[in-house]
């Protein structure tokens, strides 16, 4: 281990690598080395967690690689040490063409890395986690991989078929990011609405929530990367039943044209995407939608195009992103021409967002004068800058509020709201105790 007293971890991609990091870093630091989650000159190994899912990430993961193996070059590492969802898709390829990189490593390759570090090998299990986001929220991964097989992703290609933990596993791990000061706390995986089938036969997310709602931890429970197709009941029942479930649901549709849906395999079309909005805002009132789309699909037409912007013109989503279509390969959509210019996809997606943002800033102006429980996550220049139960860390809206001694980070305020931009609101501390 004289080799590997610091480490610098840096995490790409979506939070479920942030939680893999955050697993591995406590394996190391069971071995006595001090772990940041950044770089710093401090660092003698920098490990890369990179994502594979899109064109793009798989560029942003290549780029800052060859930024940590330059540094190598000039002296100013021992070791550069990728892993993740690339390697996992790429790694001949990776080995081939990056030679200076000291490992290569895929999604459970833990061990793998310990053993050709020449660690010795322990006992561990998944709840064990250095944090890296702040102190006051976190993480919850219930499951990993996907049985779906959406025509566009590569997901189950890296990851594999969906495996579930434990209600008693994430029980322990939930008592324990408690213990550590965490109040809201993210439920992911690839699909969670399909936890629990693999190992009870049904599926247990509604069950999950609510004993995790029981156990009164958090002050809020968050749902992420839900599927709309078979999405349960149930879980809508229980958000609306506990008040530290938050009232937001991130469910990605993707589209609305009845073709392109079919041939994304999304097992829901147009009439039942309507339908099931429809639902989720009866039965969970005030609910925040966040959802996500593709544009560019393979033969999208114009027609099909305005077809979602219609769509969301109409929906009125709180939340929304957009991607442009990335061939990927092993997946089926990958057999179809990308007949779609990159051009057009990205003047779609601008178009796209830009209607968004109008959306946006329509419902926050309609916050003005609320009064709204706001979550403090950090302070940025004179302001205090924290979120409210609509909105997710680092994706979301933010709400600012005017320096004040008297708060501090980690902390619940009520916040009334004076200004609203697009994806901000402005406001002033009325109370610490909403």
């Amino acid at each position: 281990m004289a080799n590997l007293k610091y480490i610098a971890m840096i995490t790409l991609g979506c939070s479920k690598n942030t939680v893999d990091s955050e697993v591995l870093a406590a394996r190391f630091a069971r071995h006595g080395a001090h772990v940041e989650f950044s770089y710093t000159p401090q660092a003698e190994v920098v490990i890369i967690n990179t994502c594979g899912f899109i064109g793009d990430a798989k560029q942003e993961s290549i780029e800052t690689i060859l930024q940590y193996l330059e540094l190598k070059k000039e002296g100013k590492l021992s070791k550069v040490i990728v892993m993740g969802c690339l390697i996992q898709r790429y790694a001949d390829e990776m080995k081939a063409e990056l030679p200076e990189v000291d490992g290569f490593f895929g999604v459970t390759d833990f061990d793998v890395m310990l053993k050709s570090l020449m660690l010795p090998q322990q006992k561990y299990n998944v709840e064990h986690r250095l944090l890296s986001t702040p102190s006051h929220y976190a993480y919850l991964k219930i499951s990993e991989g996907c049985d779906r097989r959406c025509s566009f992703c590569a997901i189950p290609l890296i990851r594999g078929a969906n495996a579930s933990r434990t209600m008693e596993s994430l029980e322990k791990e939930a008592l324990q990011l408690a213990a550590k000061g965490v109040k809201e706390i993210n439920i992911i995986a690839q699909d969670t609405t399909s936890y629990g089938f693999d190992i009870y036969g049904k599926r247990m997310l509604a069950p999950l929530l609510e004993r995790l709602a029981e156990k009164n931890i958090f002050e809020w429970i968050r749902l992420h990367y839900t599927f709309p197709a078979g999405f349960p009941k149930e879980v809508m029942d229980v958000i609306a039943a506990y008040p530290s479930i938050c009232n937001y649901i991130d469910i990605p549709l993707q589209h609305i044209s009845e073709r392109i849906l079919r041939s994304m395999k999304r097992g829901m079309y147009e009439q039942g995407t309507r339908n099931l909005l429809d639902t989720l805002r009866s039965r969970i009132p005030g609910v925040a939608i966040r959802t996500a789309f593709i544009v560019g699909y393979p033969g999208e037409t114009r027609s099909e195009f305005k077809e979602l912007l219609e769509f969301i013109r109409e929906q009125r989503f709180e939340r929304a992103g957009v991607f442009t279509y990335s061939p990927e390969e092993g997946t089926a959509a990958h057999k179809h021409h990308d007949s779609v210019s990159e051009k057009t996809k990205q003047a779609r997606m601008a178009e796209l967002m830009e209607l968004q943002q109008s959306i946006s800033y329509e419902i926050n102006q309609k916050r003005i004068g609320e009064r709204l429980k706001v979550l403090i996550d950090r302070v940025e220049g004179e302001y205090f800058i924290g979120r409210t139960e609509f909105d997710s860390p680092e994706v979301d809206n933010e709400v600012l509020i005017p320096y004040n001694t008297s708060m501090r980070l980690g902390e619940f305020y009520e916040i009334l709201i004076s200004e609203a931009t697009e994806f901000d609101l402005l406001g002033q501390v009325v109370t610490n105790k909403p």
